[in-house]
Order: C-alpha cells, then sequence, then structure tokens
C-alpha cells in the first residue's frame, strides 16, 4: 500500500473507531449499533480494491477487538472485516463507476447484514451464544438499516478523500454524462443520473436560446420600421 494510503486510512480508522466508541455505541438504540468503522472500511474497499480492503478491514477489526470495552475475543472482529473488505473490493466495478446510488446502496446492505452473520458465526464457533438471546434476525434488520441510514453522510465523503489522496483523474469529474458517474457522485445523485453540471450547462443553453430569440425579434421589428419609413 502506498504511504499517502496507509496514512489517510489509518486517520479514518481512527476517527471511525473514537466516534464509534464514544458516541454511536452509546445511543442504546433496539437492536444493533451503527457501524462506522464497517462504513469506513467499505468506503475505502471500494477505491482501493480487494486485497487494500482486506488489509484494511483487518487492521480496523483487530483496533475494534482490542479498544475498550471490547467483550468479545481478540481476532474476532478482524476476521470479519477481513472478509468484508476483501469481498467489497471484489465488487468494485472495473472502471470504478456505478451508474446509479443502487449499487452502494446495495453494498452496504450486502455488507451489514454479512457481517452480522459473520460476527454470530464466529461467535458461535467460539462458544458465544449472545446472538441467541438477542435474536440474529432482528439484529440484521436493524444493523442493515442504521448503517443505511448513515451511508449517505459517511461513504461519499470518505470516497472522494480516498480518491483525491490517490490523485485519482475520477476525482474530478472531467468527462460528460456519457462516461458515468463517479461512486460517490452517484450515490449524491440519488441515481436519478443528474448532476450539477448537466444541470448548469442546460441552463446556460437555454439562456443562450432566449437571448438569440429576443435578438432575433429585435431585429424584425427594426426591419419592419424601416420598411414602413420607406
Amino acid at each position: 500500500m502506498r504511504v499517502n494510503r496507509i496514512l489517510l486510512s489509518s486517520a479514518l480508522v481512527v476517527v471511525a473507531l473514537v466516534v464509534q466508541v464514544t458516541v454511536l455505541g452509546r445511543l442504546q438504540l433496539p437492536g444493533a449499533v451503527p457501524d462506522l468503522l464497517l462504513l469506513t472500511v467499505v468506503a475505502l474497499s471500494l477505491v482501493y480494491g480487494p486485497t487494500s480492503g482486506a488489509l484494511l478491514g483487518f487492521g480496523a477489526g483487530l483496533l475494534a477487538d482490542l479498544a475498550p470495552p471490547a467483550d468479545h475475543a481478540a481476532g474476532r472482529y478482524a476476521l470479519v472485516l477481513c472478509v468484508i473488505g476483501y469481498v467489497v473490493g471484489l465488487a468494485r466495478p472495473d472502471n470504478g463507476r456505478f451508474r446509479s446510488a443502487w449499487g452502494p446502496m446495495l453494498t452496504v446492505v450486502a455488507a451489514a447484514l454479512g457481517s452480522t452473520l459473520l460476527y454470530a458465526g464466529v461467535g458461535a464457533l467460539v462458544g458465544d451464544t449472545a446472538a441467541r438471546h438477542v435474536g440474529l434476525v432482528g439484529l440484521m434488520f436493524t444493523a442493515a438499516l442504521y448503517d443505511l441510514l448513515l451511508a449517505p453522510f459517511t461513504v461519499p465523503f470518505i470516497m472522494a478523500l480516498a480518491r483525491r489522496a490517490e490523485n485519482d483523474p475520477m476525482a474530478v469529474e472531467a468527462g460528460g454524462p456519457a462516461q458515468g458517474a463517479d461512486v460517490s457522485s452517484g450515490w449524491l445523485a440519488g441515481g436519478t443520473g443528474l448532476r450539477i453540471g448537466d444541470a448548469r450547462g442546460g441552463l446556460r443553453l437555454r439562456a443562450a436560446r432566449g437571448r438569440a430569440g429576443r435578438a432575433g425579434r429585435i431585429k424584425g421589428v427594426k426591419g419592419v420600421k424601416s420598411v414602413k419609413k420607406l
């Protein structure tokens, strides 16, 4: 991994972990807890690919395993986020672009469901049966719901930072509509295919046509007046 990639990823993971422990973990919501650390790994994996996503997931999960008030075996969440980071990296399109917001949204939902299921499965292997008492179906539903609600405020921002740190030309949209939208810009566009640049271009075109029409009408009036004078 590149130095700038390591530095940015480390900073984002640490910030996400601090917010997760100090804020989100204390909300006492019914069911699961919004997982900002998972969303950070998902966003970075969509930019960096499967190998980097697996490494980032393992490091982020290991920090979560060691950070208080962790009450499970060390390495459990590291394994879960390692698998999630690798699989999400594989889901990244070849050109790094989704055609609509449905791609990232479905990725977040699948990551939330998969991480909850994997975490419960690994816990069952080591003798942790807490998920049975809470209800695995309820945990999966609330985890997907909370992460999906939190994702639009975090995933596009993290992806944009990752692209700029990589000096990725896709971080700045230079092409037209035919080239498609970036993953993060496609999310923010809501899957409508509309972009601010296109809207501004359409407004400028309509304004130019309006000015041309008014100029034509003025010339026509002047021509009529000159004919009357003759």
